[in-house]
């Protein structure tokens, strides 16, 4: 005898089409680079941890403490990220640009002033800085204009449109001033223009420009009396061209940082021992310098570890573009990976001394919310571009 099973109501269909849809959504997550990153943001916590107990007097925590709040709050946010269609943004990246262009000006109305520089809007607990956010927002327009363009992309008013667009945030940064975010920004707008396809004639001319910004930054407006950088700027820039020249003055501190990576040897001195970071004898140990915190403490092996786990995100990131559904989440996905690459050789280059000393973070590691929450809200982009790949 034949058994004839009920038809399924619209409701229950409805149900399991989602229930399926849910489970396909998360098996296409990559779960390599959330591993990655889950890993630094992890080893961070342990690196703050170890280098900042003796910093707050009573509260060997207190770092730590921030860190992992923030790194908390930025995995709420890439969550948020990764259930938003990337060509939300597309299709309001005017909005997006009004909104970074905004936050920027808000920073230099209402911003605090610390060691000569406004960058930060100071809201109790958190220190919010509008350029870290401005990083992705910069990528997501950018990325957005060049796929409206794209049948122009081959024109070279595309690319000095591109330009313009970038350099009006790219300024505001500078004038903060904060020449590390500033450089992040024309990092972004090369991998943009790069991955959007622009003829090599038209990035060599981006090259140029460049070129003749920085010349006239460092010496051709010097030389006419007007002087473009800080006072402290201009010492890091000398400092690190001659760093024997004044080693207890400008190059004080990259002669620390050299002598702290040295110091650490192979497995490190260990949290106890590691003189250079406990006695504050190199400076902003758990910002700027805290790559040459690490490898004073845990050595060649942990700066290793840490390395690896970076090369571990870029390769998965490098899948990302290359299966990437159209030219914008490719273009959006390019300029994430190779902001973070930039970073993290810029970081780790100006703390051996084969980079000028510019403030730029290392992604995951050094304390800082709106660093931390900004860069889980780029891995949450890159995952959206990946889970609706091809």
């Amino acid at each position: 005898m034949a058994d004839y099973a009920a038809p399924l109501t619209p409701r229950v269909r409805r149900r399991r089409a989602e229930a399926t849809g849910a489970v396909a959504f998360i098996r296409r997550l990559d779960w390599i680079m959330l591993a990655a990153v889950a890993g630094l943001v992890s080893f961070g916590l342990w690196v703050v941890d170890g280098i900042t107990r003796l910093d707050v007097p009573g509260d060997p925590e207190y770092y730590v403490t921030r860190q992992a709040v923030f790194a908390l709050v930025g995995t709420v946010g890439m969550i948020g990220v990764l259930l938003v269609d990337p060509d939300y943004y597309r299709r309001y990246r005017k909005v997006v640009y009004g909104l970074m262009i905004g936050l920027l000006l808000v920073v230099m109305a209402l911003g605090t002033d610390a060691r000569g520089s406004t960058r930060w809007i100071e809201l109790g607990f958190f220190r919010f800085q509008p350029s870290e956010f401005g990083k992705l927002l910069l990528a997501l327009f950018l990325a957005g204009l060049l796929a409206g363009r794209a049948r122009r992309i081959n024109e070279l008013r595309t690319t000095l449109v591109a330009i313009g667009a970038a350099a009006l945030p790219t300024l505001l940064v500078f004038m903060q001033p904060d020449i590390g975010t500033a450089l992040s920004y024309g990092a972004i707008l090369a991998a943009c223009l790069f991955f959007a396809g622009t003829r090599w004639r038209h990035l060599a001319i981006l090259a140029a420009l460049a070129a003749l910004v920085g010349a006239t930054v460092l010496w051709f407006a010097p030389s006419l009396g007007v002087d473009i950088l800080a006072p402290y700027q201009r010492d890091r820039l000398e400092a690190f061209m001659n760093p024997g020249e004044n080693p207890q003055g400008a190059a004080y501190n990259i002669n620390q940082s050299i002598t702290a990576v040295g110091s650490g040897g192979t497995a490190g001195r260990g949290v106890a021992g590691a003189t250079q970071t406990n006695l504050d004898y190199l400076p902003e140990h758990h910002t700027d310098f805290v790559f040459a915190s690490l490898a004073e403490q845990r050595g060649f092996v942990g700066a290793a570890i840490l390395l690896a786990l970076y090369l571990l995100v870029i390769w998965r990131g490098i899948r990302v573009i290359a299966t990437a559904r159209d030219p914008f989440c490719a273009t959006v996905a390019g300029a994430i990976v190779f902001a973070l690459l930039f970073q993290v050789f810029v970081n780790v280059g100006m703390t051996i001394g084969i980079a000028p000393i510019t403030g730029i973070p290392l992604p995951f590691v050094s304390v800082g919310g709106s660093s931390m929450v900004t860069n889980l809200l780029a891995v949450g982009m890159l995952q959206a571009i990946a889970v609706r790949r091809r």
